[in-house]
């Protein structure tokens, strides 16, 4: 199979749209990998504006008077299977040069009158050469929040070509986003649907859910268009009025960077309380202000407020971060940056300044968006040390019954390796306290095994076992990739599965005392205090380390 791709953007192979067109054919390839690519970049040819002489269908015909690159393109036109038109729109239609080039196909037909049934418009011209098995792709991107309505004046001109309904076209709205490295995570997703479009294209045709993600904007309309406002370092008021000119109210890049940072604030996901987060560029010497409120962002630049929390760092670090080219945790524990004031806002990050994603439909992704629950880890747990002191047989029973049945409870959780480890552990246990086995000996060996479950778990390389369940307030499964919460979680890992091998020695020794029966209930209330510890240094831990010290 032999396919052409004409590139009809003035950028060539910086082309936004060529984007998409290249991870289309990625993805066409993955089905057909045996096809023939010829690339037209009609940016480097010399093509020359038709002058309607009509000399192609009477003087020379099918060859054009004027001699230079089209001649070869027709040549291409007439080898490929399948014909790429990747362009950007300009005013609402094709560039310049591509439309020169879509002119001069007029050597490809005939001078002949002729109606076509179902065709678009009245009158068209018969085809010199056997086009039929032909197939066509539109690809293109445009700078408005959406392609829906942007599109008629392409729509018509392809329809004329080919007729419509005979072509398939992927338009794609916020086209500018492409080349914008702070937002690779949202612009690599939606090219990962485009070259799923592709794979299915080579099987047959684009599926309809494809064809919805495809249609999804990538970031909604608001947020799009504050950035792309943004993105001029002009003030729109002066603009609008005249008064200023581009050179004399140009912004610096810091202040752009800035505002096109808080256009993507998440409002609805507002803390209930106004945030001041103050950006301080420390290779620059220059600070900006975002207030983030109920009705949306607002950037100062005057210093006229009083920040809740500080990043003192290089502008150059920051963009990295946002470019997504080093991980801003992996950047604060190498001491890149700093952060003073509230922590939490650091902690929610990506609830404020996440990008958006279009829902992923499928049983396999709910499947990964369930959340853990550590109620699944600790019921069983508690049950086997607390009810069995009161009555050992119908105690250890309701300890096999609750392993069972909380699993069922708990079904709409994600369940962990600690979670079924504790199911096997509960029960062989409460199977060899109904066996007969000594109290004395069991309960203690049940603190042991769940001490040495934390403490297995910390070893570098692994996930610690508090941060499978404490990842769902931070992000969910995002967050294991996250240094910091890692280091935190191991040290809290640690500090419990030290707490409950101190208590496997403790109960060892209380079990053999006349208040024996009590062991539970006194092993219950020592984690409390340690669960207020745990509370304190998710907070303190990270503060400490993102001020450097």
């Amino acid at each position: 199979m032999n396919i052409l791709v004409i590139n009809g953007s003035p950028k060539g192979a910086g082309s936004n749209s060529y984007q998409l067109t290249t991870a289309f054919l990625e993805g066409m390839k993955q089905e057909l990998p045996d096809i023939q690519t010829k690339e037209l970049f009609i940016s480097r040819m010399d093509i020359k504006p038709c002058k309607g002489c009509f000399s192609c269908w009477s003087s020379t015909p099918g060859q054009c008077c004027i001699q230079d690159d089209m001649g070869q393109n027709i040549q291409d036109l007439l080898w490929a299977d399948i014909t790429i038109w990747s362009f950007p729109l300009y005013y609402f239609t094709v560039p310049g040069p591509l439309k020169s080039l879509i002119d001069r196909q007029l050597p490809m037909v005939l001078p002949f009158m002729e109606e076509k049934e179902g065709q678009v418009g009245n009158g068209n011209h018969p085809s010199r050469y056997d086009m039929s098995g032909k197939r066509t792709v539109v690809i293109s991107t445009c700078g408005f929040y959406t392609a829906e309505g942007n599109y008629d004046g392409v729509y018509s001109l392809f329809d004329h070509l080919c007729g419509r309904g005979n072509y398939t076209a992927i338009f794609c709205g916020q086209g500018e986003l492409f080349r914008v490295p702070e937002l690779s995570a949202r612009t690599d997703e939606y090219l990962s649907y485009v070259r799923q479009a592709g794979k299915e294209y080579g099987k047959g045709g684009i599926s309809i859910e494809t064809q919805e993600l495809l249609n999804q904007l990538l970031l909604p309309r608001e947020t799009f268009e504050a950035c792309a406002d943004a993105s001029w370092g002009i003030d729109r008021k002066g603009a609008e009025s005249g008064r200023e000119s581009f050179g004399a109210t140009r912004e610096s890049d810091t202040l752009i960077f800035t505002r096109q940072m808080a256009a993507l604030y998440h409002r609805e996901n507002y803390p209930g309380k106004d945030i001041v987060l103050e950006m301080y560029y420390t290779d620059v010497d220059e600070s900006c202000q975002i207030l983030l409120g109920r009705d949306g962002s607002h950037v100062y630049t005057d210093g006229s407020l009083i920040a809740t929390t500080r990043i003192e760092t290089p502008a150059a670090v920051w963009r990295s971060i946002a470019a997504g080219e080093i991980r801003g945790d992996e950047a604060m524990m190498q001491g890149l940056y700093r952060v003073k004031g509230d922590f939490t806002l650091m902690l929610k990050w990506d609830s404020y300044f996440g990008s958006s994603h279009p829902q992923v439909k499928g049983e396999e992704a709910a499947q990964s968006q369930k959340n853990t629950n550590m109620n699944i880890l600790l019921i069983p747990w508690v049950v086997l040390w607390i009810v069995p002191a009161m009555h050992r047989q119908w105690g250890c029973l309701m300890s096999i019954g609750v392993c069972a049945l909380v699993p069922l409870i708990f079904y709409r959780n994600k369940k962990t390796v600690y979670d079924v480890l504790t199911n096997v552990l509960v029960t062989g246990i409460s199977i060899a306290m109904l066996a007969g086995c000594s109290e004395k000996w069991m309960v203690p060996l049940s603190y042991l095994f769940f001490g040495l479950m934390w403490l297995l778990s910390c070893p570098g390389g692994q996930v610690p076992l508090t941060a499978h369940y404490s990842m769902n307030s931070y992000g969910g499964e995002d967050a294991l990739q996250n240094v910091l919460f890692l280091k935190t979680n191991r040290i809290l890992t640690m500090l419990w599965g030290i707490l409950y091998l101190l208590t496997s020695v403790f109960t060892w020794f209380m079990m053999r005392t006349p208040i024996s029966g009590l062991v539970g209930l006194i092993n219950s209330a020592v984690p409390i205090f340690m669960g207020v510890f745990t509370a304190w240094f998710q907070k303190w831990y990270p503060a400490k380390v993102a001020e450097g010290k």
